[in-house]
């Protein structure tokens, strides 16, 4: 019996009691309780509410062990691209791009992100919603909260925010999700989804699990938050020349105009291109040996989403392939 709880909290409580059948010992732990209580001071929740859905929360070593070595870190581009860039992944992409085209086209107009790279983040996030994740959010958020001390801070921020997530959201939401507690056909953190997620078709409701229409829309309009540049390109490649090495993968934010990189031997097509604009120097293992590039404003939007350069690139390269590839059809 829940009371008067709201009702997408009352549903988070009874699905987590329905779910769990051996809890992970979590509320013995005294750091907790601090994180009740401190959920609890500003009245919004009661502080044996939030224990009793945390008592549930189960411990999962495999969160533990795929955070300590994401995709991003372990690989060379040569060997990342060879996961995202593949022909399944484009032919769907083409498909979604062809089935969601008016949704699509709705968050361009709006938002100025075009189709394809929305296409591509969903398509390399979730392969277009296939793989959304299977891990219970509470246990993956319970696990990096307080058994993951290097980023502890940051997973119970989103603990916190999965909490205010289901007391505003008054209809049923899944709670499965990756193993870093995204959700969603777009992978959106708890954060994510109470500050960037939109009800894109307007049935009142921001259902990022199973309406494309809205997972389009949120996607798009996470860019445009992060200062996505409209009609501007996001990355190209140059020639490094003689230019010292040092100035390559300092930063994934722009921090070189193209004038200074020209001024140190790099060079590039810049005809039609703003020289003053900063952009971010770029050096990649590629399957043919080193790649340099410059990212562009719109490339490091694309990183806010995912902290990394080939991930940034995966998604550059996939979208440039679903558009040549939509136009040749």
């Amino acid at each position: 019996d829940f009371g008067d709880v709201h009702p997408m909290y009352a549903l988070l409580l009874s699905s987590l009691a329905v779910l769990s059948s051996s809890p992970g010992g979590y509320v013995d732990r005294p750091e907790v309780h601090e994180f009740a209580l401190e959920l609890s001071k500003g009245g919004e929740f009661d502080k044996e509410e939030i224990l009793s859905v945390l008592e549930q929360a189960e411990y999962q070593q495999s969160v533990i062990d795929s955070i300590r070595r994401p995709a991003e870190k372990q690989l060379t581009w040569a060997q990342y691209q060879d996961i995202f860039l593949t022909e399944e992944r484009i032919q769907s992409g083409v498909r979604f791009m062809v089935d969601h085209q008016v949704a699509l086209d709705e968050a361009h107009r709006v938002y100025g992100v075009p189709p394809e790279v929305v296409t591509a983040i969903i398509g390399v996030e979730t392969m277009y919603g296939k793989f959304t994740g299977g891990y219970r959010v509470l246990d993956a958020l319970a696990t990096l909260s307080f058994d993951y001390p290097p980023r502890s801070d940051f997973f119970r921020r989103q603990l916190e925010h999965l909490f205010r997530l289901a007391r505003e959201e008054g209809k049923s939401t899944s709670l499965k999700g990756s193993y870093a507690g995204a959700v969603g056909l777009g992978q959106f953190v708890p954060s994510s989804y109470r500050h960037y997620a939109v009800d894109f078709d307007g049935d009142g409701f921001r259902d990022i699990w199973h309406n494309p229409a809205d997972a389009i829309g949120s996607v798009a309009n996470y860019l445009h938050e992060h200062d996505w540049r409209r009609s501007s390109i996001i990355a190209m490649p140059v020639e490094a020349g003689d230019a010292p090495r040092d100035i390559f993968n300092v930063s994934l934010r722009p921090g070189k105009s193209l004038t200074e990189l020209e001024a140190l031997g790099v060079k590039a097509d810049l005809e039609n291109l703003d020289r003053d604009q900063q952009v971010s120097p770029m050096l990649l293992i590629g399957k043919h040996g080193d790649e340099f590039w410059v990212g562009m404003q719109n490339f490091y939007a694309i990183t806010r989403y995912n902290h990394s350069a080939l991930y940034a690139m995966a998604i550059y390269q996939l979208s440039e392939t679903l558009k040549d590839t939509s136009a040749s059809r």
